[in-house]
């Protein structure tokens, strides 16, 4: 029997949108069929040159961006991301080799909507944050000042996250963009976004032993996770039904690889190997809206698009199969965790 999902049009809560830098400020429109929405997280990864993930969202404010492919604090350009909108976001002239909108280069845009802009202040942990979130889509953004000792930070979505990434902004030392998912092998472990390493632990200092629940996550006296005055940003992602899917599957080594059911057609996978020195990889439908897919960005990598030779996976109306061997998405036997979002859920 097929729930009747929440989001009957991912469109309107997430986006992978492509644009075509200009030198020159532009207003770059996330609009699908009918559905657009005001994001609240914009990440941003040139296909066509040699160049940075940048982030950006409406806590931290436009313009200041943080990279998901090292380990750089936070920074300012102010003619880079300049507004968020009601329907996509304005970049400005920044045309700087690891920029924005240089002239007649690639991009895509993925998207989440969260508050629209709208933030409050959360006393739910022992650290009090400041959130904006979208419980309807299970995303939020949070943003705290590390204490150095074990502790809890307030996430509001209400529901339990299954995926969260914990970037450090500010400090004399920057670590690393360290996440945890719901199928590394426990709360003692965490993995890099802006590394090839597989997962690291066990480490009870990292997120204090402690899983996360529907009102907090939990940190503990690691410096890479909680230092003593370091600002924080953590992105929190819970599963909603026909929207997106937070799981892993095991390779096989083959061209015909495993089927993953998400209960939705995919506008956006990121998938890892857990327990192998291999790449995040991004796939997605607002560069390639087809069943086969084969243009790979790594959120790990500043690398241009690499064009698969062959599909990398298959975009399925009710999941994904991987259809290449490679160990970086499919070696044998190995574990891999992914993050899927919807276009449309299978119902419809």
């Amino acid at each position: 029997i097929l729930v009747t999902p929440t989001i009957k049009n991912g469109a309107g809560y997430m986006a992978a949108t492509t644009y075509t830098g200009t030198g020159a400020p532009q207003s770059i429109t996330n609009t699908v069929g009918s559905k657009s929405f005001k994001p609240d997280l914009v990440w941003i990864k040139s296909r066509s040159n040699t160049a940075n993930n940048n982030l950006f969202d409406a806590i931290r404010g436009t313009t200041n961006y943080l990279v998901s492919n090292n380990q750089l604090a936070e920074a300012t350009n102010a003619n880079s991301l300049t507004a968020f909108n009601s329907n996509g976001f304005t970049v400005g002239t920044d045309a700087s080799s690891v920029g924005v909108n240089v002239n007649a280069a690639t991009y895509v845009a993925w998207q989440w909507l969260a508050g629209a802009g709208t933030t409050s202040t959360s006393t739910s942990g022992s650290i009090t944050s400041t959130v904006c979130v979208n419980t309807t889509s299970g995303f939020s953004i949070v943003t705290w000042t590390g204490t150095g000792a074990n502790a809890t930070v307030g996430h509001g979505l209400g529901l339990t996250p299954s995926f969260f990434i914990n970037m450090p902004r500010t400090g004399s030392t920057i670590y690393n963009k360290n996440a945890w998912h719901t199928s590394l092998t426990s709360n003692q472990y965490c993995i890099a976004l802006n590394t090839t390493d597989q997962q690291y632990g066990p480490d009870a200092t990292i997120w204090n032993s402690t899983s996360a629940n529907s009102s907090v996550f939990s940190v503990g006296t690691s410096t890479a996770t909680n230092l003593f005055g370091g600002t924080y940003v953590t992105y929190c992602f819970a599963p909603i039904a026909g929207f997106s899917a937070f799981g892993s599957y095991t390779g096989n080594g083959a061209a015909d690889g495993p089927f993953v059911y998400c209960g939705f057609r995919p506008r956006y996978v990121m998938v890892k190997p857990s327990d192998l020195t291999q790449s995040w990889t991004v796939i997605d439908t607002g560069r390639q809206p087809y069943n086969s897919n084969g243009l790979e960005l790594y959120p790990n990598s500043s690398s241009a698009e690499l064009t698969q030779t062959g599909s990398t996976i298959d975009i399925l109306s009710n999941g994904f199969k991987l259809r290449q061997s490679s160990a970086t998405y499919n070696g044998s036997g190995s574990i891999v965790i992914y993050a899927a979002f919807a276009e449309n859920p299978f119902n419809y």
